[in-house]
């Protein structure tokens, strides 16, 4: 009996899984194309952007800016790491009595401690910027791809007309037109 009941359960979980659906891969809109393409190489959603209109937006000139702000940021980065470390070894240095670096040699020790948290602070804001920068350039290529296919047509039109029903009321009709 328990076999049965057993055999019963498998075959049940066995053909059950006929049923279910295979779902089909994530499709992306061409938005979220260029905000991924702009994640994996900075920049790289502003020349998809470009490339698949040309007569609309010229986005390419933004493309300079985002590396030399990254680079900024990560120039920054770098050498306030670096300052932060030697004034960190500067400081356990003078707390135990061993060699003092020469570049440091002008500050007292709560002065080389003010300058260490200084460095770490400025650190900390290099990482802030240079992420915000990033995250500004996916954004703004994602933003962009929205217009990539906008139509700029300068066919607008707007025509005002009198209104008129007997006995009710006069007026004035607006209508704008869209090609």
């Amino acid at each position: 009996m328990r076999l049965a009941f057993c055999f019963l359960i498998l075959a049940q979980a066995y053909f059950a899984q006929d049923t279910i659906q295979q779902k089909d891969s994530v499709k992306l809109s061409y938005h979220q194309k260029s905000m991924l393409y702009s994640a994996l190489v900075p920049g790289l959603g502003q020349v998809r952007n470009t490339l698949d209109a040309p007569n609309h937006n010229n986005a390419i000139w933004k493309v300079p800016l985002i590396y030399g702000g990254l680079g900024a940021a990560g120039y920054f980065l770098a050498t306030n790491q670096i300052t932060q470390v030697q004034l960190k070894q500067e400081y356990t240095n003078r707390l135990n009595g061993g060699v003092l670096d020469p570049k440091w040699a002008a500050y007292d020790t709560p002065a080389v401690l003010q300058l260490y948290r200084q460095y770490l602070d400025w650190r900390d804001l290099s990482i802030l910027g240079f992420a915000a920068l990033y995250l500004f350039q996916i954004a703004d290529a994602g933003a962009e791809a929205h217009f990539v296919h906008f139509d700029t047509n300068p066919d607008l039109s707007l025509h005002i007309e009198p209104s008129f029903v007997p006995n009710q009321y006069l007026g004035a009709k607006i209508q704008l037109t869209f090609r």
